[in-house]
């Protein structure tokens, strides 16, 4: 039962009382993308019973082999905002190009980049999903989108934010005053207030990070990840806890809440790629999120929001969290632990192929 407590819709309402500059329309279109979220948990929800799992064609436009789930979740998006009114376009990981608003129809003032569901194949699994999310400012309310028109920095974000698929289903956005958690309520259907205000533990004692390409890392980043694992015997004092659940949502959340330390180092195993993560339909927001709480995002060499981007899916490595985590790593960088024949693919480059 939720009591008293507040609806998302009666929080937005709260803050357009309180800020005079809040946006009705950018409301509406937030409650529009949770309906989209509620429409992607129960999805997600009936596992096999539901969407197929197995590979889908076409691939997305890094070449990965997207699922049937994937392209089902895109859909729930793609249905629940297509009519609203308040979206010129979309830009979605699992579209090469953008979904631009049928002609007839009404054109809104905002753009969507969007990973409708990260790590789809951990449905199969029964292991925690998500999406992510990004509201832009459409340059033109009357002029279709064009690509370049999604190559806005993260510092132009109106809004950004999350829904994570596990034992409950919760969003967690941010519109640049603040981060807040919403919870499902199963029975009523709304989303309702569990986390305000949230602000990330500022000491870190969690590090996420995929140490199975840790040969292919330069020193800065092995040299930090190595002190984590040495423990309270090594240069950082205190033991760190390690793991990898594959989502990169469902790291983000843990860290939010416990403080710690999301790594994503690009490597020389794919040296075509900037890195892992897309930076408008996932760094991006992400990092949004994670500075209003307090922490910090970086891809090593510089803050990832404010990164120019050059392509619409392009890619970079994050180093997410924990402000002091992060800053360590950007001096671990420039300290110049990096000789030429260590790691000559990135020598020139940094600690995460940053970009822009």
């Amino acid at each position: 039962m939720h009591g008293a407590r507040v609806t998302l819709a009666q929080f937005l309402i709260g803050e357009r009382c309180r800020l005079p500059s809040a946006k009705e329309d950018l409301d509406q279109l937030i409650l529009a993308v949770a309906q989209a979220c509620r429409s992607v948990a129960n999805l997600a929800a009936y596992g096999r019973l539901g969407a197929p799992v197995g590979a889908a064609q076409p691939t997305s436009a890094h070449g990965e082999a997207q699922l049937d789930m994937d392209l089902a979740a895109n859909d729930q998006f793609l249905k629940a905002i297509d009519w609203s009114g308040l979206l010129a376009g979309i830009l979605s990981k699992a579209l090469e190009q953008p979904f631009r608003v049928p002609a007839g129809r009404i054109r809104g003032k905002y753009l969507l980049a969007v990973d409708p569901l990260d790590r789809s194949s951990n449905v199969d699994l029964n292991l925690t999903v998500g999406s992510v999310f990004s509201l832009l400012r459409a340059p033109s309310a009357t002029a279709d989108p064009t690509a370049a028109d999604f190559l806005q920095p993260g510092t132009r974000q109106a809004c950004a934010g999350y829904a994570l698929y596990g034992p409950s289903t919760v969003l967690v956005m941010t519109v640049g005053r603040g981060v807040h958690g919403f919870t499902l309520d199963p029975a009523s259907g709304e989303f309702m207030l569990t986390h305000p205000a949230i602000l990330m533990p500022a000491e870190a004692r969690e590090l996420a990070v995929d140490a199975s390409t840790c040969r292919f890392w330069e020193p800065a980043a092995k040299r930090y990840v190595d002190e984590c694992f040495a423990g309270s015997a090594g240069p950082r004092g205190r033991d760190f806890n390690a793991r990898s659940v594959a989502s990169v949502v469902a790291e983000t959340h843990h860290l939010l809440l416990r403080g710690g330390m999301l790594l994503y180092p690009s490597d020389r195993g794919e040296a075509s790629r900037e890195g892992h993560l897309q930076l408008l339909c996932a760094a991006n927001p992400l990092a949004f999120i994670v500075e209003q709480a307090g922490g910090r995002a970086s891809t090593g060499c510089g803050r990832v929001l404010d990164i120019v981007p050059t392509k619409l899916h392009q890619c970079t490595g994050l180093a997410l969290g924990s402000r002091d985590e992060v800053e360590r790593v950007e001096a671990y960088h420039s300290e110049g632990h990096q000789q030429d024949g260590d790691a000559p693919l990135f020598s020139a480059r940094g600690l995460f192929r940053a970009t822009g």
